[in-house]
């Protein structure tokens, strides 16, 4: 018979001897790699040492508690999950351990097929942490030319955004930035110059929707004396400005088909001629071009060249709305706060104003959010930013949506009450996960239905509205 495939690696502490050993025999039947010790000073060793999913502890012990050792292990290593084992069970100690950080509190004695699911739950949670740890240094190694220009934000589009500028910024490859009007496309770009070897060169950006056909051209490809009305000097062109760096076109799907033919040759070859010249050049540029309509539309009209798209087409860095990322909402509001101060001291925003900015649907999308904030700083009367600093429109427009902190923070349910007690955990879930129905209702191992159930039988807060998925994987 083959042996079950390895499950986790699990750090067992538990000074009853022969309850360690029990635990140690049993889980490794199910799977499980496991460590048993009697001593937390040998745990904290071992957690140095080696690597642990899940440190599975007891809570009375002697010399260090399970809760103190638990403090010590995730400053070790805190993508690591705890879980304290007690049989004296009392609110106080459960309220204890979670605020150490521990993922869950069981109490003795308890059958194997009890914590099998809670150890399933810990590792998704390991597994989830070790992920954004891992995409947070990914977000770490970009340079952004200024703390003002930097990509913000942990939500799933995100991170798959930063991931794509860290493989494609040290390449020379043409990219096309795509996503709704003020998403951020020209950030991105900067993203992708400044982590690039072309990052000591120019990068220079054009918006093709500002200028028209004779003067774009122009602005592209240069011009000599005499080339047209008015052109009383020979000028140098952004592909001659930006030589060695980058050369931004944004809305490049306003370009003329005649603009499109001569940017697909440079593109192919390199080679471009100013206005009004016979001679051949050469740009050592890289294109990073961006767009907010869907260009395979535009192919399909006859408004954009199918080979000029295939070739901006290398790769593509789709940016989601606003409304899509709404969990990254307060963090781009406080690096708004910080970066874009109004001639004051750092300010806040308090829970009903955030909870309107959240719900709000941001048609403007980042762009419109960086003027809001800088508009209610300019109107508060204090250091914090309430509902009245606010423009009217949005706030008639928004669906205000639970924060973390709209959920129950203290309830101390009678010990009898099985009914509080569910209530307690329930709120201290969807607490822990920001109000995440989706995610809390994998760490209780219910369904979405039965949560919502749930939270409406204890008057948690609204079940149906305002529930934020991660967007599904393409």
């Amino acid at each position: 018979m083959s042996k079950p495939a390895v499950r986790g690696q699990l750090l067992i502490v538990d000074d009853e001897v022969e309850l360690m050993r029990a635990l140690c025999e049993s889980l490794t039947e199910e799977g499980f790699v496991t460590h048993g010790l009697t001593e937390p000073a040998l745990a904290i060793e071992a957690v140095r040492e080696g690597t642990f999913d899940i440190l599975l502890s007891d809570l009375m012990m002697p010399g260090t508690n399970g809760i103190e050792l638990l403090r010590k292990c995730s400053e070790i290593d805190p993508t690591m999950v705890g879980i304290i084992m007690t049989g004296q069970g009392t609110i106080q100690t459960a309220v204890e351990a979670m605020k150490a950080g521990a993922f869950d509190y069981i109490l003795k004695p308890f059958r194997l097929q009890t914590i099998l699911p809670v150890l399933e739950r810990a590792l998704e949670v390991r597994r989830l942490r070790t992920e954004v740890r891992r995409l947070r240094q990914v977000v770490s190694d970009l340079t952004y030319a200024s703390p003002r220009y930097q990509i913000v934000g942990t939500s799933p589009a995100v991170q798959k955004v930063v991931q794509l500028i860290a493989k494609v910024a040290p390449s020379d490859a043409t990219v096309l930035v795509r996503g709704p009007s003020g998403s951020g496309k020209e950030l991105v770009a900067r993203a992708i110059h400044g982590n690039s070897p072309r990052r000591d060169k120019p990068m220079v950006t054009i918006n093709c929707a500002t200028l028209q056909e004779s003067l774009l051209e122009s602005e592209l490809f240069g011009h000599e004396k005499g080339a047209f009305t008015g052109a009383d000097r020979a000028k140098p062109g952004l592909f001659e400005v930006a030589e060695g760096g980058t050369l931004f076109i944004d809305e490049v799907a306003e370009m003329t088909p005649a603009l499109q033919a001569k940017l697909l040759r440079v593109l192919e070859d390199g080679h471009y001629r100013r206005v009004g010249s016979t001679q051949e050049r050469h740009a050592n540029v890289r294109i990073v071009a961006a767009t907010n309509k869907p260009l395979e539309d535009e192919v399909q009209a006859g408004r954009f060249r199918e080979d000029l798209f295939f070739r901006l087409n290398v790769i593509t860095i789709t940016l989601p709305a606003l409304r899509d990322r709404r969990e990254d909402i307060p963090a781009l509001i406080d690096h708004f706060l910080h970066t874009r101060q109004v001639g004051r001291g750092l300010m806040k925003v308090d829970d009903h104003a955030m909870a309107i900015l959240c719900g709000y649907n941001w048609p403007g999308n980042i762009r419109e959010l960086a003027n809001v904030i800088e508009r209610a700083q300019i109107l508060a009367e204090g250091n914090t930013i309430t509902v009245d600093d606010l423009p009217e429109n949005l706030i008639h427009l928004s669906q205000p949506t639970p924060t973390a902190d709209a959920w129950p923070a203290k309830i101390n349910p009678n010990p009898d009450d099985l009914e509080a007690i569910e209530r307690k955990h329930i709120a201290e879930v969807l607490r822990k996960h920001d109000g995440n129905k989706v995610q809390a209702a994998k760490a209780l191992g219910v369904s979405r239905r039965t949560l919502y159930r749930l939270i409406e039988k204890h008057r948690l807060g609204d079940a149906k509205k305002n529930t934020f998925e991660s967007p599904r994987p393409e």
